[in-house]
């Protein structure tokens, strides 16, 4: 447990910034993560890696806190797509054009979709581990990835970017 914090905080914390889009609220429901993983230890029975199981509570701690904040927003984004015009804080003037680019358009995608991919192809997570993350099947890890990866090529192309893919 003393070292899950050194090995995987970073992880953690941006798969929590893709969800909620706020620097300083990310670094505290990381240690949200981190502290509830302590509290509830005795819990973790070794089935699945300890990686899986503090991305799991990333994504519950990240949900129960979006639903006590915006319970609103959060019932739009759990049936459809709403934009969101939050850019990342200071970080995103960091990043290359592609890169603000991607996350905009991720922000702007459903919730479930930024989820999927970010375990997916950001994280290159299996889709075992990733059905086991989300508390999904197989099956819908996939199909979710397919959509969720044509929403955010959408996204993308109408913010100018040129699809140069199959």
């Amino acid at each position: 447990m003393q070292n899950w914090y050194g090995l995987y905080h970073k992880e953690i914390f941006h798969f929590i910034l893709i969800m909620i889009g706020d620097e300083e609220q990310a670094k505290d429901l990381t240690q949200d993560t981190f502290i509830k993983a302590f509290e509830h230890i005795d819990n973790f029975q070794g089935v699945t890696s300890d990686k899986n199981w503090l991305y799991k509570i990333a994504r519950n701690v990240t949900i129960d806190y979006i639903r006590k904040k915006k319970p609103i927003r959060f019932m739009v984004e759990s049936f459809t797509t709403l934009a969101s015009r939050d850019n990342c804080p200071e970080k995103i003037t960091q990043l290359g054009e592609m890169e603000e680019q991607l996350y905009k358009a991720m922000k702007r995608i459903k919730r479930s979709y930024q989820e999927v991919i970010f375990l997916r192809k950001i994280k290159e997570l299996s889709i075992e581990e990733t059905a086991e993350i989300l508390d999904w099947n197989k099956t819908k890890v996939k199909n979710q990835l397919f959509r969720g990866l044509t929403a955010l090529k959408r996204e993308m192309v109408k913010e100018g970017y040129e699809y140069e893919g199959k």
